[in-house]
């Protein structure tokens, strides 16, 4: 993997320090996660992350350990670091790192006190809410060494504050049990009991939240570092309680082994590649219901089908996990209801609300058959997938329906946003795109050759998917090319000056990237033209991938920033998404272009943001600024599908 290590220019310096971030998942949707510098700067990062009913309903734990050292003069110095409303960071632990790295996806700290060296390493184990903290001395001593449990027990979106509850917190052998959640273990446990009040998060600042709360003292571990080798450890694991896991050590060892046979079960071939095929694994989960499903992005997103869908062919096939793959497949097809398949239950209820969720999932499926030639799955789900193609023909919700007059797929409905550039600010959709939407059809088109073959592929009768294929293909070639030189984003859409329904309508020509599909896609409806293709990579192409509109558009929003209505206000209007580098390179490269030079950026991405993955957003305008979540799955997937093509 690639080599993802930090001096003290990068620990000791705030800013540099806390803009890093690290993630280690559980498998089950729960996590650790923080900064290279050990500032929390998010209500999102802690110690013990621990997954609800839905992998988007987590908990917040254990938020901190914070070390500090008694030396043999006596001198007690503070290791953590923590905001505070008042504006004062304290302590400043980061300024006496000397080094962090990134071990097989694992973070490791080194702090140097004169000559006192003690290394910090953080595992998780696989498949159980449990992380193991272990401190050892390096050099020097003989030392004490103290580590300070920060605790909460909430909604990983929200805050506690010290006007309600006191957490419970009950002493158990090795340590203690809080709000009978989760339980603390450790050498020489001494409970306490105090409010922390006023911890900030900047970055929750950043984006216009509640950026304070208050964190209890639980109490803290001590533990003697006589000489090098000895170390001091603590776990926290939330149910069962009493199942107590491996020691601290050998978690870390299970945990490091396991990320060295992921990433070689990936067969990678490149330290890069290596490195991608490990952080397409955080995404792939067990549910409490042992089912295989995908998180969309940590450290706030759920399952969503759509970006699901979009990631299937990079975190399952290309890295060897097809037979999981299969079971995910199968499990998403028992959603589809009147031709659609759920997009998500992030909010705690299944929702049916995307026209492109479903088309995606008929693109997956195909892909699953063409690599792995698992034609069983294909002949158990073909009648599930046919219903799909009756019922966009019949029509069904928010008016996705097939237009008899062209064979291109219509959709919706007042107040909806159906497509993948689905904001909303205060209700209201930023981008509806009502109407023919080009990468809507551009799938709807893939969506009927791929079933076609399917059909084929099981001795069925074919002949009308591929005469609908056939239609559709020569309306879209005939109505989406526009004057200004690349396609329409919207066919038939609503004029601005009528309301959804009204007499009027137009053709959107604001140049997207959403229209990279119609070339991208393994049966693409247009044949790439090279000069097209540079028109649009020249007005939307930048280091980390395709912006979501063109700078010169009256409508461009340049910085992903502000609070939720500012942020989603620009979501679609500019912003960098690096998930579209997989349909932009994939049409560049059937058009005959080279594409070496265009991940020599998001490769250097991979060290700056989520450490070893790739965000979600980044900024329209230089210099790109990542944005979002700094770990996203369909960004991991795409780079690492197209990144396998070129190999």
């Amino acid at each position: 993997m690639i080599d993802i290590r930090f001096g003290p220019q990068v620990c000791g310096d705030l800013t540099s320090a806390a803009s890093r971030e690290w993630l280690v998942p559980d498998g089950l949707g729960g996590y650790a996660m923080g900064t290279v510098g050990g500032l929390r700067t998010r209500r999102y990062h802690g110690l013990l992350v621990v997954p609800g009913e839905t992998p988007a309903s987590r908990r917040v734990g254990l938020v901190s350990l914070d070390p500090a050292v008694t030396l043999p003069s006596g001198a007690r110095v503070r290791l953590g670091a923590h905001e505070w409303a008042s504006g004062d960071v304290d302590p400043r632990g980061f300024e006496l790192l000397e080094r962090f790295d990134l071990v097989d996806g694992l973070p490791r700290w080194r702090w140097r006190i004169g000559a006192v060296v003690i290394e910090r390493e953080l595992a998780m184990l696989p498949g159980r809410s449990c992380v193991a903290v272990v401190h050892r001395l390096v050099a020097g001593g003989p030392v004490r060494l103290e580590l300070s449990a920060a605790c909460t027990w909430r909604d990983a979106h929200g805050e506690r504050r010290a006007d309600g509850p006191i957490p419970q917190v009950e002493a158990v052998a090795d340590g203690a049990v809080v709000e009978g959640a989760y339980r603390l273990a450790g050498p020489g446990w001494a409970p306490e009991g105090q409010w922390w009040l006023g911890v900030h998060h900047r970055e929750e600042a950043n984006r216009g939240l509640h950026p304070d709360e208050d964190l209890w003292y639980a109490g803290r571990f001590v533990g003697e570092l006589d000489r090098p080798g000895d170390t001091v450890s603590v776990r926290a694991w939330a149910d069962p309680l009493d199942l107590e896991p491996m020691a601290a050590e050998d978690i870390v060892a299970t945990a490091r082994r396991r990320n060295r046979q992921v990433v070689a079960t990936a067969k990678p071939a490149d330290d890069v590649d290596a490195t991608l095929a490990l952080a397409a694994d955080a995404f792939v989960v067990r549910t409490n219901q042992a089912a295989v499903d995908v998180v969309a992005g940590y450290p706030w997103f759920g399952a969503w089908s759509r970006d699901t869908m979009i990631s299937y062919e990079g975190l399952f096939l290309c890295t060897g996990r097809a037979d999981e793959g299969r079971e995910l497949l199968r499990s998403y097809a028992a959603t589809l209801s009147e031709g659609m398949l759920a997009n998500t239950a992030d909010t705690g209820r299944v929702e049916y609300n995307t026209v492109d969720g479903t088309l995606w999932f008929l693109h997956a499926m195909s892909r699953h058959v063409t690599v792995t030639g698992d034609t069983d799955l294909g002949d158990e789900l073909l009648p599930a997938l046919r219903a799909v193609i009756d019922a966009h023909t019949a029509g069904t919700r928010y008016g996705i329906r097939v237009d008899p007059a062209d064979g291109l797929l219509t959709q919706g409905a007042a107040g909806t946003a159906l497509t993948w550039m689905d904001a909303r600010v205060y209700g209201v959709p930023v981008t509806p795109r009502t109407g023919k939407p080009v990468e809507v059809n551009a799938l709807w088109i893939n969506g009927l050759a791929g079933l076609a073959e399917l059909t084929e592929l099981a001795g069925q009768d074919a002949d009308e998917l591929w005469r609908r294929h056939r239609q559709a293909t020569a309306s879209f070639r005939e109505r989406f090319p526009a004057p200004t030189g690349w396609l329409h984003d919207v066919l038939d859409a609503p004029a601005p000056a009528y309301p959804l329904g009204g007499a009027a309508l137009h053709d959107d020509d604001a140049l997207r990237p959403n229209q990279l599909l119609a070339w991208s896609l393994p049966y693409a409806p247009m044949e790439p033209d090279e000069a097209t293709l540079r028109r649009v990579g020249g007005g939307l192409l930048t280091p980390l991938g395709p912006r979501s509109l063109a700078p010169d558009s009256g409508e461009f929003v340049g910085r992903h920033r502000g609070g939720p209505a500012d942020r989603d206000g620009g979501y679609h209007q500019g912003t960098v998404w690096p998930w579209l580098l997989g349909p932009y390179v994939d049409a560049a490269r059937r058009g005959k272009m080279s594409v070496d030079d265009v991940f020599v950026g998001i490769e250097a991405h991979l060290m700056e943001y989520g450490l070893g993955s790739v965000s979600e957003t980044a900024d329209g305008l230089a210099p790109h600024t990542a944005t979002g979540c700094p770990f996203q799955a369909w960004s991991v997937a795409e780079l690492l599908r197209v990144r396998r093509k070129s190999q």
